[in-house]
């Protein structure tokens, strides 16, 4: 009986031992995938048919992770401090635009969300008065804004590779669907929509609506998906300008207003995506032009 006690007391214990140093290695893994993550979070992978791509068609553009050193860099020789700006952002609502935000975010901390479909900035004059009275006391805001395009593994742009699906697909795809409906409006196709009486898919037939006028540019573009962004870059500059120069006074005290605006470029997922600035400015809050600062977003 002692003999067959010792043995169990001994088979327990090699167990043990065992379990423990399963959960070690395990913790070991799981420790060292946390630490890969957070490097590929700091440092993304590239891709050089994508890098090669996106500086072939839109040059000038910088990686999310730099544009944000840049921005703060810039901003803080003008005054602005971490604890008392406010970020805001206009970007479309695809996850796949959640980059820029998170590397903005490690200077700035939450962001205050105006975007909708494709970037346009449908939380109106309504939300920048809302983000206005959230600025720390004394304090600015930076307010970035734009559309989107994707670049594919394949350098195909208007595509892109999303994390879990075995191909590339449309990006963005509210722009593609706007084109279509641009498209065919020009082919008398379809007629313009009257006066929304509905919610329901209200944002998406703004973002048409505002391509409209940009349909014959469009449609003697040699890349029209590589144009279309540009074309709806103009139409929401256009369009953030109003809601600033409306909204501008609700902004307290000496505030200002660093207006980023520019295009947003989705890689394959685990790249690095990339920005391209059209507008990096400061205004007050009367609306007027202070400082033009795009000279410090100058890729070197």
């Amino acid at each position: 009986m002692r003999s067959i006690l010792l043995s169990n007391v001994s088979a327990a214990r090699t167990l043990t031992l065992h379990n423990i140093s399963k959960k070690s290695t395990t913790a070991a893994a799981g420790k060292m995938d946390s630490i890969m993550e957070t490097i590929r979070y700091y440092v993304p992978m590239e891709d050089p048919k994508v890098m090669a791509k996106t500086q072939a068609v839109y040059p000038g553009a910088v990686k999310s992770v730099d544009l944000a050193a840049k921005l703060n860099a810039a901003l803080v020789r003008h005054g602005y401090e971490k604890e008392s700006t406010l970020l805001a952002t206009s970007l479309c609502c695809d996850e796949v635009n959640r980059e820029l935000e998170q590397q903005l975010g490690r200077y700035y901390g939450d962001h205050f969300s105006m975007g909708g479909l494709a970037g346009f900035p449908f939380g109106g004059v309504t939300s920048f008065g809302a983000m206005a009275h959230h600025i720390p006391t004394g304090g600015n805001c930076l307010v970035v804004y734009g559309p989107h395009v994707g670049i594919d593994s394949d350098g195909n742009v208007g595509k892109v590779n999303r994390r879990g699906r075995e191909h590339s697909g449309a990006c963005c795809g509210s722009a593609t669907a706007a084109a279509g409906f641009v498209k065919r409006v020009m082919a008398k196709e379809e007629e313009t929509p009257g006066p929304l009486s509905s919610p329901l898919d209200a944002q998406q037939t703004w973002v048409g609506t505002m391509l409209l006028k940009h349909g014959a540019r469009l449609d003697r573009a040699d890349d029209p998906a590589a144009e279309l962004p540009l074309a709806l870059f103009d139409s929401q500059d256009e369009f953030m300008k109003k809601i600033v120069k409306a909204g501008c006074q609700e902004v307290a005290g000496p505030g200002r207003i660093a207006l980023v605006g520019g295009i947003q470029i989705n890689t394959p997922a685990g790249t690095s995506d990339y920005f391209l600035p059209k507008i990096f400015e400061i205004r007050n809050n009367k609306g007027e032009l202070q400082e033009n600062l795009m000279d410090y977003l100058v890729a070197e």
